[in-house]
């Protein structure tokens, strides 16, 4: 397959029409700044018949180097960050710059001075010194963008950086909360194994169901909503084996909710914290809540329980849960989403994620 299909496919083209319309502009004004100096050199002519002048041999050396980066294979460019072509590397964006040049002054400049009319007059010597001055500013202008080029490639180079570094980083988190709910889990069936031999039972054939969905999830870092309801509908089973009818689970997730994309157990490590820390030390249990809803342009996630509570001054600041979240978070939404909690004794904990969501999502709170 051709290189340049790999480079700019029909996707993409809209990125190069915008980035061409943006350098068109700028030649212009680079134009008629070129024209100042012109007409200072010859002022026998006028300000606007150096003006064409200066715009034909401009947009066609424009035209020449924008438009023969097309064919050069993006293996031989620069990335660009806004998605676009990049500028073409060593030999080929010097040799590329050059031709853009030569058909400026070659091809430009008698166009310009036969739209100038008889009245635009210049020596054999002005010729050699338009030529140096053509040489020099489009040596200006391609330097202005290969600049612009090259800034573009370093921070495409960081923001793919920053985007491998965060998966990293994700893939981590979620390797240590894992072992976190199994060796929690494990610790009950053994209690279990002793006491109600049917109830381990039962609760290992869980746990199985529960690790084959866990490993089919961990190969990414992000699934849809629906799918991290249906892992705390299977880990509240295992709980529910567990605390009998002293757990008392409520999940509400709206339809228009279901594919908006979260990172793998977001809410997970919440939800054990309410069971083990604020459902199980009451001798009734209680009520444990997980809803979503959409309000304004942000996903609301909110995990409550009616358990034991407690005083967040007393709390410590890298309880594993409530940290984990927090590193999730920031790190998948690169510092847009917010958590917050509030809890008292004898009154609960409620614990709330904030994330971007597209407007498109609307719905209001469940109920």
């Amino acid at each position: 397959m051709p290189h340049r299909r790999d480079t700019v496919q029909p996707a993409r083209m809209n990125d190069f029409w915008r980035d061409a319309t943006r350098h068109s502009l700028q030649v212009v004004a680079f134009c008629f700044g070129v024209a100042v100096l012109t007409t200072a050199i010859w002022p026998a002519n006028s300000y606007w018949m150096h003006v064409i002048n200066a715009l034909c041999i401009g947009l066609i050396t424009w035209a020449v180097i924008e438009f023969g980066r097309l064919p050069i294979p993006a293996k031989y460019c620069h990335p660009s960050v806004e998605g676009g072509v990049g500028w073409p590397k060593g030999w080929r964006g010097v040799g590329l710059a050059t031709l853009g040049i030569a058909a400026g002054f070659l091809v430009g400049d008698p166009i310009g001075r036969w739209l100038s009319g008889d009245g635009y007059m210049r020596s054999a010597d002005d010729g050699r010194l338009g030529l140096i001055i053509t040489i020099a500013a489009g040596g200006v202008a391609t330097l202005y963008f290969y600049m612009r080029g090259h800034a573009a490639s370093l921070e495409a180079s960081r923001n793919a950086a920053e985007r491998d570094a965060s998966e990293a980083h994700l893939r981590l988190l979620q390797s240590q909360l894992e072992p976190h709910m199994l060796f929690n889990t494990l610790a009950t069936l053994r209690a279990l194994i002793g006491i109600d031999p049917p109830a381990a039972q039962q609760m290992l054939d869980r746990i199985n169901d529960y690790l084959r969905a866990t490993l089919n999830a961990s190969r990414s870092t992000a699934h849809p909503l629906s799918a991290e309801f249906a892992r705390l509908d299977d880990y509240l089973n295992l709980m529910a084996l567990r605390m009998g009818p002293r757990l008392r689970v409520t999940l509400v997730l709206p339809d228009a909710l279901r594919d908006v994309p979260v990172p793998p157990l977001l809410l997970q490590p919440l939800v054990e914290n309410a069971i083990r820390h604020g459902l199980e030390p009451r001798v009734q249990g209680g009520d444990l809540t997980v809803r979503a809803w959409a309000e304004g342009d942000r996903l609301q996630l909110e995990v409550a329980d009616t358990g034991v509570g407690f005083v967040p001054a007393e709390v410590a600041p890298d309880r594993f849960g409530l940290t984990q979240v927090r590193e999730r978070v920031a790190t998948a939404y690169a510092g847009a989403g917010r958590v917050e909690w509030q809890s008292a004794p004898g009154t609960g904990t409620r614990v709330r994620l904030a994330l971007p969501l597209a407007p498109a999502a609307g719905v209001g709170p469940g109920r």
